[in-house]
């Protein structure tokens, strides 16, 4: 199962060797087609448009991870994003800012970042109802401009950011009543990891440091005006990680990045993000120093993962329900169009800026006996329109089991399929042609089988897994 968020407990606590750590990242050596092409747009996008995995192949391996992690400029394609009752208002109506965002990871011509934006939206799990939309959002775009450039300036800016400081209560702890609430969850879930190297007391000493941020409050827009007020910071000596001094927020984000647990704990939980399982002892230790080498930057560590082996020959993993949900918009080319796609991903368990705690998303849950029937809805929402009709009676009726099974394919772009999945497809199809016992069933009874197949694909295990 794909591993998004969190590290597991079975690697939170390694440590590479120094030899480890000197080693070079491996890198695939292995052929790179049409098939690791489009691995690679879902585990660093949301899936291929057409044609789109045969092109980034001819690129070869470096080519096509440059061209996703050193992107051109930021451009929407394709029709703006609507509902039934007209444009969306991500600002103030139910799911418009999911809508929103799930619009950008269809139009976007960066996937990489809308899904690193993804990445951090889960790592510093912010829940919606603790903070405004417009703060929200704010904080969405913080995440996609520091998608790929320096996690230490990335912390800084959740530090400070006003939904971070509306939800774990930072813009209400003074000098007088420090809140320990960010600066648990500062070592806990985003730099450290749970109990690895820091105590209570470390918890108590970081909430005083980070004490002083102030905002204030107006009737309509309601929380405005966040800054740091120095009158309301804790200026007293404080003890952190065992170093004495009169530490403020700034120091409390340094100390944690510098603190020995951290590169292993962002390696780690970065590779869940891409790879299934855990990464290699020697490449963790190579990462890692990578990742510290490169002063904290995330670029050189995505593209050293993204390059891996393990990405292109090792596990498949559980696409997220948005990835999924975006990955059949992208591949039908078809714009955000309806509100239903609020409550299917709601259905399927995951609706963004609403993640179920701090902790983010729980990844072994993507699928389930419940959210399998909203993957099918899903399926059945983005197929709409295009589903297989009788037009002026021109449907084939020669059309045999194999040829049903290659135009279902087409109409998803022809994705990579294992041989018993394709087995099964023509399987059906033939079992389908059996039932045709009259002649005026021919046209009729494969148009149905043409929509059959194409929804058997989009929730195959291979088209919900890459």
């Amino acid at each position: 199962m794909l591993k998004f968020g969190r590290p597991t407990a079975d690697h939170r606590l390694s440590q590479a060797t120094p030899s480890e750590a000197m080693s070079a990242v491996p890198v695939y050596s292995g052929r790179f087609g049409r098939q690791e092409a489009e691995r690679l747009l879902w585990r660093a996008g949301f899936g291929p448009r057409p044609g789109e995995a045969d092109k980034l192949a001819k690129r070869g391996l470096r080519g096509a991870v440059l061209s996703l992690t050193r992107p051109p400029a930021a451009r929407l394609s394709g029709p703006a994003p609507r509902t039934e009752d007209g444009p969306l208002r991500a600002h103030s109506e139910w799911s418009h800012d999911h809508l929103w965002w799930l619009d950008r990871m269809v139009r976007s011509n960066q996937p990489l970042v809308e899904r690193m934006a993804l990445v951090w939206h889960d790592w510093f799990a912010t829940v919606k109802d603790a903070a405004p939309a417009r703060l929200m959002l704010g904080q969405n775009a913080l995440f996609r401009r520091q998608a790929l450039g320096s996690f230490e300036d990335l912390l800084r800016g959740v530090t400070r950011d006003p939904a971070m400081l509306l939800f774990l209560s930072g813009g209400d702890s003074t000098k007088w009543e420090p809140n320990e609430n960010y600066a648990r969850e500062l070592m806990e879930l985003f730099t450290l990891g749970a109990g690895r190297g820091y105590t209570e007391r470390d918890v108590r000493e970081h909430a005083r440091a980070l004490t002083g941020w102030d905002y204030d409050w107006r009737e309509g827009p309601g929380p405005v005006n966040f800054r740091y007020n120095p009158e309301i910071h804790d200026t007293g000596a404080k003890t952190i990680f065992g170093r004495r001094g009169p530490h403020d927020w700034q120091d409390s984000v340094s100390m944690c990045l510098k603190h020995k647990s951290h590169p292993s704990f962002f390696v780690s939980k970065l590779w869940s993000a891409f790879a299934a399982g855990t990464p290699p002892t020697g490449t963790r230790g190579a990462l890692q120093s990578l990742y510290v080498r490169s002063g904290y930057e995330v670029r050189p560590v995505v593209e050293a993962i993204l390059m891996h082996p393990r990405i292109y020959d090792g596990d498949r993993v559980v696409k997220p329900p948005v990835v999924y949900i975006a990955g059949l918009l992208r591949a039908l080319e078809r714009p955000i169009d309806t509100g239903a796609w609020g409550w299917i991903s709601d259905l399927s368990g995951q609706v963004l800026f609403r993640p179920p705690n701090v902790a983010g998303w729980d990844e072994d849950r993507w699928l389930d006996t419940a959210t399998f029937r909203a993957r099918w809805l899903a399926a059945n929402y983005a197929i709409g329109e295009k589903r297989a009709l009788d037009t002026d009676g021109e449907y084939d009726t020669t059309e045999d089991a194999p040829g049903a099974v290659a135009r279902a394919l087409a109409f998803w772009g022809r994705p990579t399929l294992s041989v018993e999945t394709r087995r099964q497809l023509l399987a059906y199809a033939e079992r389908c042609q059996d039932g045709i016992e009259h002649s005026w069933q021919e046209r009729p009874y494969r148009i149905l089988r043409q929509n059959a197949l194409r929804m058997l694909i989009a929730t195959s295990p291979d088209c919900m897994t890459s």
